[in-house]
């Protein structure tokens, strides 16, 4: 039987372990190895060339999304999969539309991690289905315009319109007019509920 070669890319060593010994309890795939960082993980593809990498959407030297692109015009035929602590669409969405196969939040379940690898060493796309419809309520309009995707990460941290302005260049009204446009594409009503359901969504990321 043929086997697939797998290469763990994660900055959290417990999870590269479970994941490790995941992959080794399953007859069907030959662990190359394991990245702890974005820029160990994109040489250890390089020169191992998996068929399939299952690798952390933030990491340290060089993220996921970044790694996707340059991973794939090395090697276009491995096979990527972002894991992620986030289950929010936003980071779903960027790493599908960077080259990745699958998109999978660190709380799944490990059968339907399996299944994943599964279904994208077999040449499909894969994801959860409750983000699959998230992601599809973007095509259906209320998507922020990069200004105010801009607008919005300063607000996430708690600045007022004034200090927005300041830091965007633009004036305190326009502030205003794009904080209300993002808090009705939103669907909240104050600032601190943006801010959580823009975390949420993957749209900002808080310390």
């Amino acid at each position: 039987m043929t086997t697939a070669s797998v290469l763990i890319a994660d900055v959290h060593p417990l999870i590269r372990a479970g994941m490790a010994a995941l992959i080794e309890s399953d007859g069907q795939f030959t662990l190359l190895g394991q990245a702890a960082d974005g820029q160990q993980a994109l040489e250890m593809c390089s020169r191992l060339q998996p068929d399939l990498l299952l690798m952390d959407l933030h990491m340290p030297g060089c993220d996921g999304v970044e790694a996707i692109g340059r991973i794939r015009a090395q090697h276009p035929e491995a096979k990527v999969i972002i894991l992620s602590g986030h289950d929010g669409e936003e980071d779903a969405d960027r790493s599908m539309r960077a080259g990745a196969h699958a998109y999978m939040p660190k709380s799944a379940p490990l059968d339907d991690l399996m299944l994943c690898i599964h279904a994208v060493l077999q040449g499909k796309k894969f994801m959860m289905p409750d983000l699959a419809v998230k992601l599809a309520s973007r095509i259906h309009g209320n998507q922020l315009t990069p200004r105010e995707r801009d607008i919005l990460r300063h607000l996430a941290t708690g600045m007022s319109n004034k200090v927005i302005a300041r830091a965007a260049g633009i004036g305190v009204g326009t502030v205003k007019f794009h904080v209300k446009s993002i808090m009705s594409k939103l669907n909240v009503c104050t600032r601190t509920e943006a801010a959580m359901v823009a975390a949420k969504r993957g749209l900002v990321h808080l310390n």
